[in-house]
């Protein structure tokens, strides 16, 4: 009797165990819910929302296109002043590296104490970007940006008292240069510079909350 529910609570450990196994690999490298806690990509998402994130694409190391809305993991560094910057390498600063294998399984499969941004990506590798007469330009071509509100302008100001450097750079290779939707409250690239490719978390594919926003974005 006491073999048999000895061996039925080791099975169910096993189980449990296996459960959790298949859900993290999945949340790593398939997909996984996420939260809207930021108000940059104002009006497309509110605060509040949840999303599906696509982890497929980061499996694959495959490069996001121009309008997807990607999450990254947040630079080590938010601000580069105007003494800092180098638009020769605009590339976000990454300083930080937990130690050990636990601390690493926490930090990037568990994402404790990992601060993520949501963004749109807006310049792809080998693409000149400027910022200039309230507008993105790519290329010397204005980029038509359908999302935004009417008579929102993009400049570098991004609140009262901050402004960006990064503008009239090409973006480097396996780097992509994003911008927020609700443009004078986002800190995104413009202030800390282009998002390496291994940086970027998932891909934003819908919203399945509220119910009566569930679908593509």
């Amino acid at each position: 009797m006491k073999k048999t529910i000895v061996k039925e609570i080791i099975e169910w450990i096993l189980c449990f165990l296996i459960a959790v196994i298949l859900a993290l690999i999945v949340r790593y490298y398939i997909g996984t819910p996420t939260e809207v806690r930021q108000t940059s990509m104002f009006p497309t998402l509110h605060e509040g929302e949840r999303l599906w994130l696509n982890r497929w694409q980061r499996t694959t190391n495959k490069m996001p296109e121009r309008g997807d809305i990607i999450t990254f993991e947040a630079p080590s560094k938010k601000y580069i002043s105007s003494e800092e910057v180098d638009l020769e390498n605009p590339v976000a600063v990454y300083d930080y590296e937990p130690q050990g294998f636990f601390n690493k399984f926490l930090y990037y499969v568990l994402e404790i104490n990992k601060t993520s941004y949501i963004k749109r990506v807006i310049g792809l590798p080998g693409e000149y970007v400027e910022i200039k007469n309230g507008a993105v330009y790519i290329n010397n071509e204005k980029l038509e940006e359908d999302y935004l509100q009417d008579g929102v302008i993009t400049d570098m100001k991004q609140s009262s008292s901050q402004s960006g450097q990064f503008t009239g750079f090409v973006v480097p290779e396996n780097c992509v240069f994003c911008l927020g939707d609700n443009r004078s409250g986002s800190n995104d690239c413009r202030s800390f510079g282009c998002i390496p490719l291994e940086k970027i978390e998932g891909k934003v594919e819908f919203r399945f909350w509220p119910l009566s926003k569930f679908g593509g974005i």
